[in-house]
């Protein structure tokens, strides 16, 4: 029996799916605010003027999913509705030609009952108050679902890192984290690499924060370079712990994975080891696409050489081991296994209604869209969700800052065991539970994840 569930009486309004690309100054309907936060006064993200729904709409309709499923306190409820806090500022640095420009940035705080905030920090053009608080929400239900003694939170800038200099970019960061630091630190918030940020950027960031306490603070950030802290396995946990979902996902249905085909979307840090440890794990991989363009090899194509011609060329378009597919596509290959691996919104519900695949497992943060998700729960697609699939990053956070906070390296092999611990419990708990209450994995993960969340806020109390 595969974990399918209704969705009736979730509405939700068409979603335009268009770049919403924001001028790389602070906005005049969006105040910054100053550099200090003020109380802790919830702020809930103010509501597209469109109508149209976004990752914030769609995340407080699977809460309530949620929270009906486990018969949620009312109260409880209407506090995780809203961020417990939402830090917005400005972001001035000097341009290499002199000039000052200005970007907008954000840290937003969900919820911290179970721990200090943790979520990455990104830098992107289109990146918005409603997206960041949306984020910063998946985490709480992401850390709770794991189990680990972390909150959610999430932050970035609105800027394109591809027209900023090597120097602009760490002044960018620097001038980013000076401005937010007063939420950071080991005990209060631990950011990580996200889109378009990587090990160099949080090195700048930990150094910073460290420069800023007078002291060396390697816990304050997780995804550094090995040689200021950080862990060999971090690069690659992401994708580990997609595997070891798709291994037990396989495995409940009663497919054995040797020899089943499997789309790839997104070969950047995840995707592209993702589809190496695909194939080593016994699956062909019959179509990747980036954001240059697509290939495919029904036969299954040579990722080791697809690997280095994307390194040569900078996409995996133009590889000579397949032929050139149109992107939009992709999903629309035959295939057993289906794995979004770019950026939100990716599946919309013209490409949920093409998607061949009987199972979906998302590597990406909300790549499918809840209309979209709502076409292929009806179609009998069995989806396996971010909060689940994709923790393997957080995890491996997790183990980042705790060998920090001990002073301690762990020796080599015992984070990778560790993490195949912790996302096969996860798993196997959501699939249990989905059984006996007949909802599909996202809801049922939700819940578990809330229940996780509710708990924590209920023993802590509210104050005054």
């Amino acid at each position: 029996m595969s974990p399918r569930g209704s969705a009736a009486g979730r509405t939700h309004p068409a979603r335009d799916d268009s770049p919403r690309v924001a001028p790389a100054v602070t906005s005049v309907d969006e105040p910054a605010s100053p550099s200090k936060p003020g109380p802790d006064e919830p702020a809930e993200p103010p509501a597209r003027e469109d109508g149209i729904s976004d990752r914030w709409s769609d995340l407080l309709d699977y809460l309530s999913d949620a929270a009906a499923l486990i018969g949620l306190d009312p109260d409880v409820h209407a506090r995780l509705r809203v961020p417990r806090r939402i830090l917005e500022v400005a972001v001035p640095i000097q341009r290499d030609d002199g000039r000052v420009e200005v970007f907008t940035g954000w840290r937003v705080h969900h919820n911290t009952s179970r721990g200090p905030g943790k979520g990455g920090i990104r830098f992107h053009p289109a990146l918005d108050r409603r997206e960041v608080s949306a984020l910063a929400a998946a985490m709480t239900f992401k850390t709770a679902l794991m189990d680990l003694p972390f909150g959610g939170a999430k932050g970035g800038v609105r800027c394109d890192p591809m027209s900023l200099s090597l120097a602009e970019l760490e002044r960018l960061t620097r001038r980013y984290t000076w401005e937010i630091i007063t939420l950071l630190g080991p005990d209060k918030d631990v950011p990580a690499p996200d889109v378009n940020t990587d090990g160099r950027v949080m090195g700048w960031l930990m150094d910073t924060i460290s420069l800023a306490r007078g002291e060396n603070v390697a816990s304050s950030v997780t995804g550094k370079p090995t040689v200021i802290g950080g862990t060999e396995e971090h690069a690659g946990s992401t994708a580990s712990g997609v595997v070891h979902v798709v291994r037990d996902v396989f495995a409940e249905l009663g497919v054995q994975p040797a020899g089943r085909r499997a789309v790839v979307e997104g070969f950047g840090k995840v995707g592209a080891p993702l589809t190496f440890l695909l194939h080593s794990a016994g699956l062909r991989v019959v179509a990747v696409s980036d954001i240059g363009g697509a290939v495919y090899n029904p036969g299954g194509l040579d990722v080791a050489s697809l690997s280095a011609h994307a390194a040569r060329t900078g996409s995996v378009a133009g590889f000579p081991g397949g032929d050139p597919l149109d992107p939009t596509e992709l999903f629309a290959v035959p295939s057993d296994l289906a794995v979004p691996a770019a950026l939100e919104g990716t599946i919309d519900e013209k490409i949920a209604a093409s998607v061949a695949a009987p199972v979906v497992v998302e590597a990406a943060n909300g790549p499918i869209t809840a209309d979209a998700d709502r076409i292929l729960d009806a179609r009998g697609v069995v989806v396996v969700p971010d909060i689940l699939a994709n923790a393997g990053g957080v995890i491996d956070s997790y183990f980042e800052w705790a060998q920090n906070r001990q002073g301690v390296a762990w020796e080599q092999g015992v984070g990778g065991r560790l993490l195949q611990r912790i996302m096969h419990k996860a798993f196997a708990e959501v699939w249990a539970r989905s059984q006996s209450l007949h909802a599909d994995l996202r809801r049922t993960a939700y819940a578990v994840a809330t229940q996780r969340v509710a708990d924590a806020m209920t023993a802590r109390g509210l104050f005054p």
